[in-house]
């Protein structure tokens, strides 16, 4: 089919083709299908329907941002839904997407959603629960789900007195009113599953996948010995012999335990239900871009690609809808277990600067060494990253401990950051200054 006949005539001749027209009608239509001038982008509103307007105005608003308000021009025709505004927290011609889409139905109801994605940048351990736990909290919101390999993945949180070491649950489960998903592409362990459930008081809101992948104990057996637990370093949780299995089609699923049915629903369709109606949803990702299966310093990695394309395929969204991708990062690199690390320092010189950790899940010592600029701006090419949440900023810097506004940030703590914007390309958004939930300077709305 020629360009020429993909084209229809609007606003007194402007030409749209389906790329740059968010209708639902041509969202839904193959490429051959649509041909027929009977369809106009300003008459596109006479198929938005209840919840679908705000899937359909943000698809709008992504495809023709150079046209300003072109949401609001697309929607002209909008019929008894009465005239939609769009605004976004970022001025025209900025490249990055926005923070949030806002619009305005007739009598003035007001509907933010946003999508937001949050990886980690280096090796694992960057503080990614800590930056989900007060994202959680910060933004509301309706879902968060997590994405990544399994259970061999741990997140710290600290929040007030208390701290929480999660394997399966997402880390946003702190917010009472939210609730916490595990996508189909993960491996579950129902045994840890239930205890968290369980020990974390989420019960009534916890929900699996009913295609998640469920670990065995044949599973942790195989993953406690061979070249799994003495070269490569294995968690020993039977994450990377379960996704084995299902490499293989022989993996018992969550649909098949019965154990599972009080908490397996369809994930995608729930995000989806959500995102229509204009919630809000968290994603969350595990381990770090350089343990991706793809990208990582094989074989020293983990068993699935852990980047921000494949934890949206892990809990069923597709790149459209995604509004922010977070690559986390801390003000240093640390790893745990084997495989290489560019500029690795001394264990007695990782002690003597206060960098000493563990790792949630083994309790194994992690390797450190200082920021690597190269490294972070491959993760953010590999991510698609559009902010940067800078962690543990208060070890480098002890004077910026428990800070909340970057104006109080000491002159050297502050350089620090700005060399890394400078250098990666995108604004680092979120700061971290301490362990806690709270110790957050966060300046998506003012950069």
């Amino acid at each position: 089919m020629s360009p020429r006949r993909n084209q229809r005539r609007v606003n007194g001749g402007r030409a749209c083709t389906p790329q740059d027209c968010g209708s639902l009608r041509h969202l839904r239509q193959a490429p051959w299908q649509r041909d027929s001038d009977e369809h106009h982008c300003n008459g596109m509103a006479r198929f938005l329907e209840g919840r679908r307007v705000a899937s359909a105005i943000k698809q709008c608003h992504r495809d023709a941002p150079h046209q300003g308000n072109g949401a609001n021009a697309a929607l002209s025709g909008a019929g008894a839904h009465g005239r939609l505004a769009t605004r976004t927290s970022h001025g025209q011609g900025r490249a990055r997407a926005p923070r949030d889409i806002t619009y305005y139905m007739a009598g003035g109801s007001r509907i933010v959603m946003t999508v937001t994605v949050v990886v980690g940048g280096f090796f694992g351990d960057e503080g990614k629960g800590k930056i989900i736990s007060y994202l959680a909290r910060a933004d509301k919101p309706d879902i968060v789900v997590r994405g990544g390999a399994g259970p061999n993945a741990g997140h710290t949180i600290r929040s007030g007195e208390r701290t929480y070491k999660v394997r399966m649950l997402p880390s946003g489960f702190l917010n009472p009113k939210a609730r916490v998903m595990i996508g189909p592409g993960v491996v579950v362990n129902p045994e840890v599953l239930r205890r968290e459930i369980d020990e974390f008081g989420v019960q009534g809101r916890a929900f699996v996948d009913r295609n998640c992948g469920i670990i065995e104990q044949s599973h942790m057996d195989a993953d406690t010995r061979g070249d799994l637990k003495q070269k490569i370093g294995s968690t020993g949780s039977g994450t990377g012999p379960a996704n084995s299995d299902r490499a293989m089609r022989v993996l018992k699923l969550a649909r098949d335990v019965t154990e599972m049915n009080s908490i397996a629903v369809d994930v995608p369709g729930e995000i989806d239900g959500v995102v229509r109606a204009g919630g809000n949803v968290l994603v969350e990702g595990t381990q770090g871009t350089f343990l991706s299966l793809w990208h990582g310093t094989y074989p020293y990695v983990t068993s699935k690609d852990v980047t921000a394309s494949a934890i949206c395929a892990d809990v069923g969204i597709g790149p459209t809808i995604v509004d922010h991708v977070i690559v986390v990062v801390k003000a240093f690199v640390t790893r745990v277990g084997t495989g290489p690390l560019d500029n690795e320092l001394p264990e007695e010189e990782t002690a003597r600067r206060g960098w000493s950790e563990k790792g949630t899940v083994t309790g194994r010592t992690r390797r450190a060494a200082e920021f690597d600029h190269i490294l972070c701006r491959r993760a953010v090419m590999l991510n698609g990253g559009t902010h940067l949440a800078l962690t543990k900023l208060d070890v480098v810097f002890p004077e910026c401990a428990k800070m909340t506004s970057y104006e109080k940030l000491s002159q050297r703590a502050r350089e620090f950051i700005e060399d890394i914007q400078e250098r990666i390309g995108i604004p680092v958004s979120i700061i971290g200054t301490g362990a806690e939930d709270t110790a957050v300077i966060d300046r998506r709305g003012s950069i």
